[in-house]
């Protein structure tokens, strides 16, 4: 049985992967790389055009990481092992694409969003 912790450690470095759109301008600002001018319109131009491929790259994440935690966490590694344990992967994958959406909602448009708010990158 999959318990909580593993499906966070599953989701979690996909939904940063996918909110570097508007996640990167901020460290750019936070190490002192670039001006907050420079980093807002870096944020508009990533989020504007590029935020599809992020989705993307989180999404290819978040299916690597699975795969990975079948294959060296519970060592399913053969078509005998899948069809054994078809009802706990199915929950798996269920429940690490529900965090990870989740997670990316409420990491973009509340945690990313507060940050960039607060150094005046975006209103």
């Amino acid at each position: 049985m999959t318990n909580m912790k593993d499906i966070l450690k599953i989701s979690s470095i996909p939904v940063l992967l996918a909110s570097l759109c508007c996640l990167s301008p901020i460290i750019l600002v936070l190490l002192g790389v670039t001006t907050v001018s420079f980093a807002s319109s870096f944020s508009d131009i990533l989020y504007g055009e590029y935020k599809w491929y992020f989705r993307l790259v989180g999404l290819l994440g978040l299916a690597l990481s699975l795969v990975f935690y079948f294959r060296q966490t519970k060592g399913i590694c053969t078509v005998d092992e899948v069809k054994k344990r078809r009802n706990e992967i199915i929950n798996t994958i269920a429940l690490s694409v529900i965090a990870g959406v989740v997670g990316y909602i409420f990491f973009l448009y509340v945690v990313v969003h507060y940050w960039g708010v607060f150094l005046d990158l975006w209103k």
